[in-house]
């Protein structure tokens, strides 16, 4: 992914990616910049700006092909011969997780999940299979994983970053509810559901007055 690209274009290019799946979804074959863009709740220039960074252009008739233009953001964003992921923490969120991804990213993969609960050890949830959390080193070495999630509690969860790290782990989607530090070459989603809801909370009471 080149430097340049901010973290913000990523997050809307994503943003424009399941869009335009729904667009496919719903057999729609061309959409304007316009259109995906009110969807999205940007700009048109904005979108267009986006979209240039993956390098494809729309038809000034038609529009952007919702096919193609998928094809290409998800080729902007996938390695060609695809990326290995690793789960820590099989518990409900842990599962719902994995039933998630299970299929529907087939160039991103789960190839492994841990947890130190002795009735999941060992088991296959969701077509992959949950190994002993003292495993992590001896699994993950084995391929090119660059990528973890962390679903365990707060307490464990910068103890199981910082083994991911030494293991090579250069992205981390954190589940916990903690500020995880690691080194500057290491990117972290930090996904708190806790404050996602408080928020969406308060705007509701907004929204009510």
């Amino acid at each position: 992914m080149p430097s340049m690209v901010s973290e913000k274009t990523i997050e809307r290019l994503s943003l424009f990616h399941r869009l335009l799946k729904d667009l496919q979804d719903d057999d729609v074959t061309h959409v304007y910049s316009h259109q995906l863009a009110t969807k999205a709740g940007v700009t048109a220039a904005q979108l267009r700006r986006d979209v240039m960074v993956v390098g494809y252009t729309g038809s000034p008739s038609k529009g952007y092909d919702v096919k193609q233009l998928s094809l290409s953001i998800a080729n902007f964003f996938e390695d060609p011969e695809g990326e290995t992921a690793v789960l820590v923490g099989m518990g409900n969120l842990g599962r719902a997780i994995l039933a998630y991804f299970n299929g529907r990213r087939p160039k991103l993969h789960i190839v492994a999940c841990f947890d130190s609960d002795p009735h999941k050890i060992n088991r296959v949830i969701h077509n992959c299979r949950c190994h002993p959390s003292d495993k992590i080193g001896e699994i993950v070495s084995k391929g090119e994983v660059r990528v973890g999630a962390i679903t365990v509690p707060a307490a464990a969860a910068q103890k199981v970053a910082d083994e991911l790290v030494a293991l090579g782990i250069k992205g981390i989607m954190n589940f916990a509810p903690v500020h995880l530090k690691v080194p500057p070459d290491v990117f972290v989603e930090g996904i708190d559901l806790a404050l996602s809801l408080e928020k969406v909370a308060y705007f509701a009471r907004q929204k009510n007055k």
